[in-house]
């Protein structure tokens, strides 16, 4: 399925960072589309990184499948421009922001989006579990509960935003909205199939995987010399 226009790998920095809250991960994110804007012969990029609780709408989303009143309520909450309902974010969720150029590769976000989820199959398949998914709907499931959301923007065909894997996470903020609008089918993670299973684990296997899917090569950066300070 990769469809990467060159003979050989594409180079992409990959960015490894811990614990960033949303809105500094978001304002780099946008940094970074901006740059490529204005030069697109720059390097792909490929970050790693979890968020502090927090829930995300995106652009269109109904404040309907939120079950908590944002104006009476202490959650973190933030409207962005990625498409699709509300998510939520928390450790223990591995999150991948791709900034990709899709010249590229190709120019067609139907094609993007099943890039992704093939990238996250690949992983659950490593580890020995079959991920499906659903026509009509995007994101990753295993035994009819979704473990991997995914939501992206993209603008003169730079993306920003992506995919958030449930790896080990506390799911019980999820409960408090109708995660991506999907009323009928439950979140899970992968440690309520491989107990133990954590980010050291698998981040190493995602990277793997996105590499070979969208056939790039990684460097890897430090995020310390580009990121934005809020």
């Amino acid at each position: 399925m990769t469809e990467n226009k060159n003979l050989k790998p594409l180079p992409c920095q990959l960015f490894n960072c811990e614990l960033v809250p949303y809105s500094q991960a978001w304002q780099w994110q946008r940094s970074l589309v901006e740059k490529r804007r204005l030069q697109p012969e720059l390097e792909d990029v490929l970050i790693f990184l979890e968020h502090p609780p927090v829930y995300t709408l995106g652009q269109g989303s109904k404040l309907d499948f939120l079950k908590f009143d944002p104006a009476a309520e202490n959650y973190e909450l933030h409207r962005v421009e990625r498409g699709g309902e509300v998510t939520y974010h928390c450790p223990g969720q591995l999150v991948g922001y791709p900034i990709l150029n899709l010249r590229r590769y190709r120019q067609d976000l139907h094609w993007y989006l099943r890039q992704l989820e093939e990238v996250l199959l690949k992983v659950l398949a490593v580890c020995g579990l079959e991920g499906q998914r659903h026509p009509g709907l995007t994101g990753v499931w295993l035994e009819g509960r979704k473990v991997a959301a995914i939501g992206i923007k993209v603008s003169r065909w730079i993306t920003m935003h992506g995919f958030a894997l449930n790896i080990n996470p506390d799911l019980e903020g999820f409960d408090r909205i109708v995660p991506c609008g999907i009323v009928d089918k439950p979140v899970g993670s992968l440690a309520q199939f491989i107990p133990g299973i954590d980010r050291d684990r698998l981040q190493p296997l995602v990277a793997s995987a996105f590499a070979e899917v969208f056939g790039v090569e990684f460097i890897e950066s430090d995020p310390l010399d580009i990121m934005p300070k809020i």
